[in-house]
């Protein structure tokens, strides 16, 4: 099968009813480093969005996004990507890698076990609130609390961080 320039973005039920939308396809992407799944989250009673990649589990949030916003999700979540791997001090070439080079599809979420560390890091963003900065949407200081969490997934290795997987992945691409 041949890959899309087009990365998958696969959202949640709850996230599916906040933007209203009825039904959506089921994943077409094989290789789940071209994959996230999304989950809208309150954070102190504002609507956020909770990004995890589905292959490395780097998760970054955007705190408090407007209706307008939450409409053009797509640009929305590729300018909080950029944003947050800049922060966490990624090559403009890798963040271009990640982000394709086209406009994202929305999918249905990319499996049970996806959803399960998609969930593990809403517990984990919940436990580092206090790090929530309400004066910007990007949250650089909580993205790095959350992904510098030893990973809880099985064959990782114990002191392994989200956003040291995300930079082997990348030299493999």
């Amino acid at each position: 099968m041949k890959r899309s320039n087009a990365i998958e973005l696969g959202l949640t039920i709850p996230l599916q009813r906040h933007l209203h939308i009825k039904a959506l396809p089921y994943s077409q992407e094989p290789d789940h480093r071209f994959c996230w799944d999304l989950h809208v989250i309150p954070l102190r009673g504002r609507p956020s969005l909770l990004a995890v990649h589905c292959h490395t589990r780097y998760t970054f949030v955007l705190y408090d996004l407007s209706h307008p916003e939450w409409e053009h999700l797509p640009d929305i979540f590729l300018d909080g990507l950029r944003r947050s791997l800049f922060a966490a001090g990624f090559a403009a070439e890798e963040t271009k890698e990640l982000c394709g080079s086209e406009l994202p599809l929305f999918t249905r979420t990319h499996g049970r076990r996806e959803v399960a560390f998609l969930n593990r890091a809403w517990e984990d963003v919940m436990a580092t609130e206090l790090a929530l900065d309400e004066s910007s949407q990007s949250q650089p200081l909580l993205d790095q609390l959350i992904n510098a969490k030893p990973s809880r997934c099985a064959g990782m290795e114990g002191l392994d961080t989200a956003e040291r997987r995300l930079t082997e992945m990348l030299s493999q691409i």
